[in-house]
């Protein structure tokens, strides 16, 4: 039977984790960075559906991320029809040209030349799922009240993490799109006025050719300062 303890009168319960030696925590927290040090944000993807219980999954385990006051402020929407992935192409493409043509700093674009992108976003029809993210700033109350959600940016930055993670661990490849302003996803997917859209993943399996940048991450000594 799980122990249930009482705080300010809400249950709690028992969590006991025993981690691994260091000597076994060494060799297991290096296996896992290599590991993930091998995801790349893909533009290249094939049209083959992905089955939908592991969509479910992927979702589920991006729901596990913390989130401020266990709000969880985020919406998952999956997009797999045709019509509706061609939709937002277009319109995903018209606020990307606008984008490269006239709003994008010379230095904006000369830092995305090694990255080879420009305002053509095929991959948003190619892929067979999409998956966009909105957040919410508060939730709407029986009375008409708006009660808050609480470090929304950083509880849905989190979640999006945990759904990368999730997806390269499936198999499968991802890209973060974030195409500005991203107004016309929630009129596109008629989605009530507390969910403003984050950002926008497609998922997949990386296509038979497949071409990511030869990029270099910065080091431990880039990232990390020691006190």
């Amino acid at each position: 039977m799980t122990a249930i303890k009482f705080i300010n009168g809400f249950p709690f319960v028992a969590h006991r984790k025993v981690g691994p030696e260091p000597v076994a925590m060494i060799k297991e927290s290096h296996r896992f960075y290599t590991w993930m040090d091998e995801r790349r944000t893909c533009r290249d993807f094939s049209d083959r559906p992905i089955p939908r219980e592991v969509i479910e999954n992927l979702l589920l385990t991006a729901s596990t991320a913390p989130s401020g006051a266990h709000k969880q402020p985020w919406t998952f929407c999956v997009v797999q029809d045709a019509a509706l992935k061609k939709q937002i192409r277009i319109a995903a493409e018209q606020e990307e040209y606008e984008s490269y043509k006239e709003r994008m700093s010379e230095e904006w674009l000369e830092d995305l030349a090694p990255i080879g992108t420009d305002w053509q976003k095929p991959f948003l029809e190619t892929a067979p799922c999409l998956v966009v993210v909105f957040r919410r700033p508060y939730e709407d109350q029986p009375n008409g009240r708006k009660r808050q959600n609480y470090y929304v940016q950083e509880s849905c930055g989190l979640a999006c993490g945990f759904l990368l993670a999730a997806i390269h661990h499936a198999g499968l490849v991802a890209l973060t799109h974030t195409p500005s302003p991203m107004n016309f996803l929630a009129t596109l997917l008629n989605r009530p006025s507390n969910e403003k859209p984050f950002l926008l993943i497609p998922i997949g399996y990386a296509a038979a050719e497949c071409w990511v940048p030869d990029l270099k991450r910065k080091s431990l000594a880039d990232i990390s300062a020691w006190y």
